[in-house]
């Protein structure tokens, strides 16, 4: 239940990220264990991270499984033995839920520290990080470790935070030596003044003070620190996706799906037909059409029609798709082969998608609706804006069906 309750808090946003319906459907570890990796990524659907959810049912089935229904209690064995579990999230689980004395770095602590101490060397270096989680294991409080820890990373979250920060509000401004630092900068106007974050160690420059290719911006404040780390950009993925329809017998039309594999990015979740390209493929139609065919039979090449472009940025990829449609005909789809499945407009909206594939049927509804707006059957073009006609309303449809405009009127139909 610890880790259950615990994985759902997004600290960064400030709220919880999975409340209501799912913790009631699975109040405790061992019915978490006991659900389908897909409904674990169906309720998870739209909140990004999809490995988070599959670990936590990982580290559900392990406890209940393999250690007896017994969570382990220290911040080691937490990280030792449950798959997903590092360091921040042992050490939080340890000192909230068991009272160990150990200290957490998120983000969020991670920037107070930084602040506190005007540590201004890359924190995501292996020798900033060591000192951070170091400096972190002195400070926590040893009676009141869980508290002290939440009370550090909603310090950060709500107070010191990353831009615009609320120092006339924080209760450990007279600690902090990049408010120090501020102050200094306001009531002195000596240029050149020594930094009071610099320190000298054998006549070298203390390694975690602002490297002189990053020196103090004057207009930056308190936000100099920590130093903003270098970030790769994302690498760059091209996909030709397409959503198939084909009529249904009830519930209007179909839609297929198929699921993607068990590792990986999007682990386990379900995706229209897709292939990945190369950034100059010249036979996307010819790839994507094969890879339908794959999963519905042979199909009509000529009537494969491009959309447009979705763009996703996960991450750690950017990745964009490169939109098709395909009406199937006029016949009840069948049944879809393993690893597929035809499902209704509804349905797909609570189906276990991803983000990009919600944007990529969005694109698909646009398409679809403007198509639709010239149309005389405008009105029931989009299942979604489907009703049941009214008894009267049938009879009226009924009659008129009968009384086409083709036919020749007469004295008693007049």
């Amino acid at each position: 239940m610890v880790v259950f309750t615990f994985g759902f808090i997004d600290r960064q946003k400030k709220r919880p990220t999975w409340t209501g319906g799912p913790m009631l459907k699975w109040p405790t570890l061992q019915d978490l264990a006991t659900a389908s990796l897909e409904e674990v990524n169906q309720l998870w659907s739209g909140l990004g991270y999809y490995s988070r959810g599959r670990r936590l049912q990982e580290g559900a089935r392990k406890v209940v499984e393999e250690l007896g229904s017994h969570m382990p209690r220290t911040a080691e064995t937490l990280q030792q033995l449950l798959p997903g579990v590092g360091r921040y999230t042992a050490g939080a689980i340890a000192s909230i839920a068991f009272d160990q004395v150990t200290g957490v770095v998120d983000g969020n602590v991670l920037r107070v520290l930084c602040r506190v101490r005007a540590i201004g060397a890359d924190p995501t270096s292996t020798l900033v990080s060591h000192h951070l989680w170091n400096l972190a294991q002195r400070l926590v409080d040893p009676a009141r470790p869980g508290d002290f820890n939440q009370a550090a990373m909603e310090l950060g979250a709500t107070v010191c935070t990353p831009q615009r920060p609320l120092c006339s509000h924080c209760p450990v401004q007279s600690l902090c030596r990049a408010h120090q630092r501020v102050e200094r900068e306001q009531l002195s106007a000596l240029p050149g003044s020594p930094d009071i974050e610099e320190c000298v160690l054998n006549t070298r420059q203390c390694q975690l003070c602002l490297p002189s290719t990053n020196p103090w911006d004057p207009t930056m404040g308190v936000t100099n620190f920590p130093r903003k780390a270098s970030r790769r950009p994302p690498r760059e993925e091209y996909s030709a996706t397409c959503v198939v329809e084909q009529p249904g017998a009830i519930g209007g039309p179909l839609i297929l799906l198929v699921q993607r594999p068990n590792s990986g990015l999007l682990a386990g979740l379900w995706e229209f037909p897709s292939v990945t390209l190369e950034p100059s493929e010249q036979h996307q139609h010819k790839a994507l059409l094969q890879e339908l065919q794959h999963w519905s039979g042979p199909l009509p090449a000529t009537h494969l029609q491009h959309l447009g472009e979705v763009i996703h940025i996960f991450s750690h990829i950017k990745l964009t798709y490169q939109v098709y449609s395909l009406a199937l005909g006029q016949t009840p789809a069948s049944t879809a082969p393993p690893g597929a499945r035809w499902l209704t407009w509804e349905e797909f909206r609570n189906a276990a998608v991803s983000t990009a594939m919600k944007k990529v049927f969005r694109m698909y509804e646009d398409h679809r609706r403007e198509t639709c707006k010239g149309s005389k059957r405008s009105r029931v073009c989009t299942p979604s804006s489907r009703k049941k006609p009214s008894r009267g309303q049938q009879v009226l449809d009924h009659f008129f069906q009968r009384h086409s405009p083709t036919d020749k009127p007469n004295s008693t139909t007049q």
